[in-house]
């Protein structure tokens, strides 16, 4: 009987290594309990963050800084929930992605909930090295209101 299997090749078109999922699902772990002190730790030591936003594009580098950002856009709020996360891959790089209902929203924005969706590819192996993101800004939540779990 011959083996019908056929070897799956997991390395880039560069020849890399594929992306580590599991440094992912870490980070989404932390964010989903705000936990910008581990955060951290899966954060290269020169990561570099870009992100899109609808104020317009800004940029940061270091684990330090780049949870920093993530703090100030989460940190305050008093209700808060991941809704919904994923982990994936394209073409080498690492895809995150994530939903969140928050209140209150930051920046003065409003007292009632909010939602948020933000999409992030990354480069990563044993931590995340480059953090790219695209966001669709604080919503005003038109679900019926709800207590956060």
């Amino acid at each position: 009987m011959s083996d019908t299997r056929t070897k799956v090749d997991t390395r880039t078109p560069e020849g890399n290594p594929p992306a580590r999922w599991s440094v992912g699902g870490i980070f989404l772990e932390t964010l989903a309990i705000r936990d910008y002190e581990r955060m951290a730790t899966t954060l290269g030591p020169t990561v570099r963050f870009r992100a899109l936003l609808p104020p317009g594009p800004t940029h940061c580098e270091g684990p330090e800084r780049v949870t920093d950002t993530f703090k100030s856009w989460f940190g305050g709020a008093d209700d808060f929930e991941l809704v919904d996360a994923t982990v994936g891959e394209i073409g080498g790089r690492l895809h995150l992605s994530w939903r969140i209902r928050l209140r209150p929203a930051p920046f003065g924005i409003g007292e009632n909930w909010h939602v948020i969706e933000q999409h992030g590819y990354a480069d990563a192996t044993d931590s995340i090295e480059t953090l790219d993101l695209l966001c669709s800004g604080f919503r005003p939540d038109r679900a019926p209101d709800h207590t956060a779990a």
